[in-house]
């Protein structure tokens, strides 16, 4: 899905190689894998930025890559500046959104269409990603349905 939301967008890319690899995944592994001569780019909600303290090796990941910082609802750019103090914050409208939101506003078959790009919202809705909720019984109604039977 980020291959399809950035797709065609100047200076952007994706690269799946934390995704791919087996076993626990690490920020600072996957950065440490590029070539030392690239620029890396980290691009985070202010919400995460805030506690990349609590990230394994954060140091490794700080000093590797630039860490770009989007607005995020209720988290506060001086407490972001004071934690990563080179961090550089996109200018950007705050959006009041959440990919949680997304799944759930899916689940629930509400729309999610001009929330997403077009690309990610056709792979979202063709792939049947996130199931009407209300069609999945729930443990309750699933041990109701035993009980009947």
């Amino acid at each position: 899905m980020t291959r399809r939301a950035v797709d065609g967008i100047d200076g952007f890319g994706v690269d799946d190689r934390e995704v791919v690899r087996e076993g626990a995944t690490y920020t600072a592994d996957t950065l440490a894998s590029f070539p030392d001569n690239e620029d890396l780019f980290l691009i985070l909600g202010a919400d995460a930025a805030a506690r990349i303290q609590t990230w394994d090796r954060d140091g490794q990941v700080q000093s590797r890559a630039t860490i770009l910082v989007v607005p995020r609802p209720g988290t506060d750019p001086m407490t972001v500046a004071d934690v990563i103090p080179d961090a550089v914050f996109i200018d950007m409208a705050v959006l009041e959104i959440s990919s949680t939101e997304i799944r759930n506003l899916t689940r629930d078959s509400q729309p999610c269409r001009f929330l997403v790009p077009e690309p990610v919202h056709r792979f979202i809705t063709d792939n049947d990603l996130y199931p009407d909720r209300r069609l999945i019984p729930r443990v309750e109604d699933s041990e109701d349905l035993e009980e009947q039977s």
